[in-house]
Formats: C-alpha cells, structure tokens, sequence
C-alpha cells in the first residue's frame, strides 16, 4: 500500500507542510476515498492551534471531504467502488451501543472524530467505516458539497431533532460559514426567517440567502425591538453576544438553540427562560443517516454553501484567508497531487 500524501501542522500553529504516512492495511469494515475536495472549517484552525485542547500533532486537518471510493474492506456494505461520497466530522463509532442502533451514532461514546487522534482530509486518501461516508446525490454540486458534511449537517439537525415547524419564526445569530446555510435551510423549510449579524455589510447578503428581515445583533434598540418575536433562535456564532437580550427576542415556550463553538461562558438571567417557559440547547454535527437526509433536501432545494476555492498545494493560503475573517463563507480545497 503506498503512503497517503498529505499537508500536515508538525506544532502547534506552525504552517502546514508535505507529509506523508502509512495508513497500514484497510479495515475490514473500511473504505478508502480518493480526495477530490475539502472544506476548511474554523475547527480545522482549532485543531492545528490547539485552541480547544492540546491536539497531537502532526495533525493533518480536513472533515469536510468528497471523494470517489477506491477500495473496499471485505466487510464493507452499500457503497460501490466509483460512487461519490461525502465524510464529515465522524469517521467511525462503534455501531453496537444503544445510540448506534437507535441512530444516533454521532453520541456514541466511542465514536472517532476524523481529525482528531487520525489524519483527516488535507490529504490524496481518506479512511473511513463505510456507514460515514454518505452517498453525494447526483444533483448537488460535488465541487461545493464538502461544507454540507459539517457545516451543512450541523445547521440542519435542530429543524429535526427539535422538531422546527413549516410555520415557526426562526431567527439565525451570525451570518458566517454556518450562518449562511442555516439562513437557506430555514427558508426552504417554509420558515420566516430573521438574520442577526453584526455587520451592517452582510444585510443584503442576507436578504438574498434566504432572510426576509434582519436585526443588529449588537444594536441595543433593534434588539429590543425584535422582543418575543421569534419561536426559534439558532446561534451560529462563537462570539461573546448578549445572551439576555437574545434570549428575550423568543416568544413563550420559544427556544435558543447553540451549534457555534461558544468558548465563553454563557453569561444570562435565568428569569428570561423561567418567566416565560423558554428552552436552551445545543447539538453537534448529525448521525450518518440524518447527513443523507440533509444531503437529499439539499439537492432538491439546490442548497449549497457559497465557497471560494483553493488549489490544495495552496493550503496555507487558504487557511490565512479563512483566518483573516475575509472569506465569504467557506473556503475550498481542490485536491491537485501529482
């Protein structure tokens, strides 16, 4: 078995660099991809900074990838050799505890992150259990499909799990790399959608992805004006917000939902949620089958992140761009190894 080329952060911080590894023999119940392209997402940068904790490096980041199945463990079921398929922030769980069969393989205790404690997508090849790796609809755009692995997946969990009506007033906080596709998800399921952002820029960029109002997410008055006007409030952002005037934009029984990586604590009044019977959550990226169903709704919506691409021998380019605060909205790796 030849090496799996890749680009890889030998410390923490440090650009990445050509790297190569031996993947050792494939997984009975594994397949192996061949790259075509990744997403960049901002837990990527975490990763290879060691922001949320101390990452073991080299790492090789990408969780965002789409690639066509080159080979298959001998165990290896429903995927073909040929077939365009999509991984995302799982790669593997251990499919025989209560949540994998329930179908809720993304809690599983043992489930295995593609970044972390492995080599991820920056790379010519990638590994994963079969049942991560979900069939691309012919009628997506393969080239742009990557972001929806997590981004996309992550966005769309809440309007199931939490069971979002056709009729619901949902709001999304951050108009960023997941902010951009909750606003399209939200719209193309019949919602009223309101987009807060901070930056006056985005407002008509809002506007045609999908909102049909916005609000300063850092205005005072415009916040109060927005006062139990939403049944639904999705935060997309890790930035520091104010949570209680956010919170009192719900109506009653109105719910503040978390996907954005808030590394802060939660400073609130617990008066605003009691008062009023309003709910606080959070979710992280979605099971496999949950990532096929967004992927079909997706492609019938002809939902797809706004990318800017990148040839992958320019990876530290991108990541620059992306950390630089400049992207609009997801940034793209075109795999180009030789």
């Amino acid at each position: 078995m030849r090496p799996i080329q890749a680009y890889a952060a030998l410390s923490a911080g440090a650009p990445l660099q050509a790297f190569e590894f031996d993947p050792g023999p494939l997984g009975d119940e594994d397949i192996e991809i061949k790259v075509e392209h990744c997403g960049i997402c901002h837990s990527d940068l975490a990763m290879i900074d060691s922001e949320w904790f101390p990452a073991t490096y080299p790492v090789v980041p990408g969780h965002e990838v789409v690639g066509v199945v080159t080979a298959m463990g001998p165990r290896a079921k429903g995927r073909q050799l040929g077939q365009r398929v999509g991984v995302g922030w799982h790669t593997g769980s251990c499919m025989h505890c209560r949540l994998c069969l329930g179908g809720d393989q993304n809690l599983c205790g043992q489930r295995q992150p593609t970044i972390v404690g492995r080599h991820g997508g920056f790379a010519d090849r990638l590994r994963a259990h079969w049942s991560w790796a979900v069939p691309i609809p012919d009628m997506l755009d393969a080239a742009s499909a990557g972001p929806l692995m997590c981004g996309g997946g992550t966005v769309f969990l809440p309007f199931v799990k939490k069971e979002i009506s056709p009729t619901s007033r949902v709001g999304v906080v951050g108009i960023g790399g997941l902010g951009h596709m909750a606003l399209q998800f939200a719209r193309a399921w019949g919602c009223e959608v309101t987009a807060f952002t901070s930056s006056a820029s985005k407002r008509e960029e809002a506007l045609r992805l999908g909102a049909h109002r916005t609000v300063s997410s850092v205005d005072k008055a415009e916040l109060k004006a927005a006062a139990g006007s939403l049944d639904f409030l999705l935060v997309t952002a890790g930035a520091k917000l104010d949570w209680d005037a956010l919170i009192n934009t719900l109506a009653p029984q109105g719910r503040l939902h978390l996907v954005g990586v808030v590394t802060e604590s939660l400073q609130l009044r617990a008066g605003a949620l009691l008062s009023w019977q309003r709910d606080l959550s959070a979710s992280p990226t979605p099971s496999p089958a949950l990532l096929g169903r967004m992927l079909d709704f997706a492609a019938r919506h002809q939902i797809k992140p706004q990318v800017e691409r990148f040839p992958m021998s320019r990876v530290n380019d991108a990541l620059d761009h992306l950390r630089s605060g400049a992207a609009r909205y997801r940034v793209l790796l075109d795999a180009d190894f030789s």
